[in-house]
């Protein structure tokens, strides 16, 4: 063979009629797309398979669900940062005003009366005429009697531990004499603790035991808490001060107040609870609002327990939810109380025990039962 001019003959180009160019590309790109490895993108992370061990449960005040979770939110940690890791409860509300009945409802199930729902300025015993089928207290009154449980005695009970932590609390378990004025009714510049946002000092099985002492104590112990799983109760329950939770505007030391102040508050103490043994074991947080401001309140049918505390939604992040969902499914206080009972296995304590009031299910985590 003759390789010269084979390599000195004139160059042919080679073209397709311009009718089969399209069919070409098309064929061009999916063998590109197949030798790059260009399968269907794989799904996102998803949520393990496990029950809650360690619960953190923070309240903020007085803001409603369009406040907090629209697109112009003054609070971008909670509302973009934290909300893309965990699952956002759309459909979340409290279930009276003012403050304290909601707070009442997550740790008791206890429902609202006329002294509770005007935030006990006096804290007075509560007087009983009765209980109803649920064992919800009939009658009025602050301090409920140490024959009413908690999800505090609940846990000790079943060999669970439990702790909440005050921001500005002065002694641990801190509370008015029987049948004075709440002298915390209102921050100082000196001292902005809220009596009414620390729940477990109105129920004499609290108070009445050793247990006030060491469990109900200053936000500071938690730091050291967390630095085990061990050390971690299985329910941490938070409460920031008033200008912390973004109930004062300004504060009482003169310092800005409102949903930035609280924001700034989450970014300087949620990451500590994120990184911390024992969430990364087995925990869930769950950051709500404890009702809407201006009196609001939400449907009148739909959310067994009521609604009358206004949307105020619930973000609950864990390693057991997936990251950026959102649930419509309705929810209150009283389901939050039925959620921690059921990672417990505790029975469910008055309101959380009405028919109808839903636990936490499958869409906001991931159970392996």
């Amino acid at each position: 063979m003759d390789t010269t001019r084979l390599l000195h003959a004139p160059q042919r180009s080679w073209r397709l009629p311009r009718r089969q160019l399209p069919a070409v590309f098309i064929v061009l790109a999916l063998l590109t797309a197949v030798a790059a490895g260009c399968a269907p993108s794989a799904p996102g992370p998803t949520a393990q398979a496990g029950t809650p061990g360690h619960v953190f449960v923070i309240n903020l005040e007085n803001k409603g669900y369009d406040e907090v979770w629209g697109s112009k939110s003054p609070a971008p940690y909670l509302s973009t940062t934290l909300r893309q890791q965990g699952v956002l409860l759309s459909n979340y509300y409290g279930i009276a005003h003012n403050s304290l009945p909601n707070y009442l409802a997550q740790v008791s199930g206890q429902p609202p009366n006329s002294s509770t729902e005007k935030d006990c300025p006096t804290y007075t015993r509560f007087r009983s005429s009765g209980t109803d089928s649920q064992g919800r207290l009939l009658g009025t009154g602050c301090v409920y009697p140490d024959n009413v449980q908690t999800i505090a005695s609940q846990l000790r009970d079943a060999g669970k531990t439990w702790k909440a932590y005050m921001e500005d609390m002065s002694t641990p378990c801190q509370h008015p004499t029987l049948d004075s004025a709440d002298e915390n009714a209102k921050a100082t510049a000196r001292n902005q603790y809220a009596t009414r946002h620390d729940p477990f000092v109105y129920f004499q099985s609290v108070t009445s035991t050793p247990a006030c002492q060491t469990n109900v104590v200053n936000l500071s112990a938690l730091q050291q808490d967390l630095k085990s799983a061990g050390t971690t109760p299985n329910l941490s329950y938070i409460s920031p001060n008033l200008c912390h939770d973004g109930h004062d505007d300004p504060c009482a030391d003169d310092t800005p107040g409102g949903l930035p102040a609280a924001d700034t508050w989450l970014r300087d103490n949620i990451p500590s609870i994120l990184a911390s043994p024992a969430f990364q074991k087995d925990g869930m947080l769950v950051i709500t609002f404890d009702e809407t401001d201006g009196g609001t309140v939400g449907p009148s049918t739909g959310v067994t327990g009521g609604t009358a505390g206004g949307q105020v939604g619930a973000l609950v992040i864990s390693p057991f939810t997936l990251a950026g969902a959102t649930s419509d499914h309705p929810y209150n206080h009283y389901s939050l109380l039925a959620s921690i009972e059921g990672f417990f296995s505790l029975p469910r304590l008055a309101g959380a025990g009405e028919p109808g009031v839903d636990a936490f299910g499958k869409d906001v985590y991931r159970s392996r039962t």
